[in-house]
C-alpha cells in the first residue's frame, strides 16, 4: 500500500515537472519570436540553447493556450509573454472550487475527554465536516477507510495530558500533510461569554492575513481548501488565520448588523495558536515521504527568522 502511494506520488510529481519544463520552453520561445519580430539581438541564454533555435521552426503555437497566463511584458516589443499555469506543489487543482472538500477530525488514541470535546469543537469549524471516533484503529487502516468513503482531508489531533498540542492536516489522496504545534487553546465553554450560544452550519467567510512569503502561500492553501467554497453574502460566520511571527491566530467569530448599520462581533471559539513545523508530500500514514520543509530550532537564527 505505501509502495503504490510512493509511485502514484513520484507519477504525479513528474508529470507536473514535465509541464513545467514545458512552460519554461514556451516562455523561451516566446522571447525568442518576439525578438525575431524586433530585429533586437537574441538574449545570451537564447543564443546558445541550440536546441531551441532549431526546433523554433517546428514551432506553430502562435497564440497563448486557455490555460496560459500573463507573468510579464517583453522588453523590446512591449508584448505579453505567456506561461503555462502549472504549480508543482498544487495537489487542489483537480477538485477546487468543482466539490465540496469532505474533511475528518479524529483524535490519538485512547483520547481524554478534553481531547474529545476539542475535537468536537474544531469539527464545528468545517461545514462539511464528520467527526470519527478513532478507537484502536492505526493509520494505515484509517486512512484505507478514509479514501474508500471519498475523504478529501483528515485532521488528526494530538494531547499532553489532557491539553490539545499538535493537528496534523493530511490531503487526499497523494498529499501533503502539514503539522501545527498548538498553543494557547482555549475552548467555547472556557470564553467569556460561554461561546455564543449555537454554532451556525452556515459556509463561513474566510480572512487570512499577513501569508506573505512562498511557504506561506503554500499554508493559505492547505487551510482554505479545508473549507467549501461558495459563501454567501450574509454569511454570519467568520473564520480568521493570522499569522504573526510564524504563530497563525485561528479566531471563529458569528456577526449580526443592528438596525442603526453597526455590527455586533461575538467569537464562538474555538481560539488557538498553530506553528508549522514539518510539510512533507504525501498522506500521514508514509512515513517514507519526502520532506517539503521542516522547521529545524536548533539552527542559530530560526528564531529570528520569520518563515510564512
Amino acid at each position: 500500500m505505501l509502495r503504490r502511494q510512493a509511485r502514484e506520488r513520484r507519477e504525479f510529481l513528474y508529470r507536473k515537472s514535465l509541464q513545467l519544463q514545458e512552460a519554461q520552453q514556451t516562455l523561451k520561445r516566446q522571447q525568442l519570436r518576439a525578438a525575431l519580430a524586433s530585429g533586437k539581438p537574441l538574449p545570451r541564454e537564447l543564443q546558445e540553447d541550440d536546441r531551441l533555435r532549431n526546433s523554433f521552426k517546428y514551432d506553430e503555437s502562435i497564440t497563448p493556450s486557455d490555460k496560459a497566463v500573463k507573468v510579464t511584458r517583453d522588453k523590446t516589443s512591449g508584448k505579453p509573454i505567456y506561461v503555462e499555469d502549472s504549480t508543482v506543489d498544487d495537489e487542489y487543482s483537480a477538485l477546487s472550487g468543482v466539490a465540496d472538500p469532505r474533511v475528518v477530525v479524529t483524535t490519538s488514541r485512547n483520547p481524554s475527554v478534553r481531547l474529545l470535546q476539542f475535537a468536537k469543537e474544531v469539527r464545528m469549524l468545517f461545514p462539511t465536516g464528520l467527526k470519527l471516533n478513532r478507537g484502536a484503529a492505526v493509520l494505515p487502516t484509517l486512512v484505507g477507510a478514509c479514501e474508500g468513503a471519498g475523504t478529501s482531508d483528515i485532521i488528526v489531533l494530538h494531547e499532553h495530558r489532557g491539553v490539545p498540542t499538535a493537528l496534523t492536516v493530511s490531503h487526499f489522496p497523494h498529499g501533503p500533510t502539514a503539522s501545527f504545534s498548538l498553543h494557547n487553546v482555549v475552548m467555547r465553554h472556557d470564553l467569556p461569554n460561554g461561546g455564543g450560544g449555537n454554532i451556525s452550519e452556515a459556509y463561513p467567510h474566510l480572512i487570512f492575513d499577513n501569508f506573505t512569503s512562498p511557504l506561506g502561500k503554500r499554508v493559505e492553501t492547505i487551510l482554505k481548501h479545508l473549507f467549501p467554497p461558495g459563501a454567501k453574502k450574509d454569511s454570519p460566520r467568520v473564520v480568521t488565520f493570522a499569522n504573526k511571527g510564524d504563530y497563525i491566530s485561528v479566531r471563529h467569530h458569528v456577526y449580526v448588523r443592528t438596525s442603526d448599520g453597526n455590527v455586533e462581533l461575538a467569537e464562538v471559539g474555538p481560539r488557538f495558536e498553530m506553528r508549522l513545523y514539518e510539510l512533507k508530500l504525501g498522506t500521514i500514514d508514509n512515513k517514507d515521504a519526502d520532506i517539503e520543509w521542516k522547521l529545524r530550532g536548533f539552527v542559530r537564527t530560526a528564531n529570528r527568522k520569520d518563515y510564512l
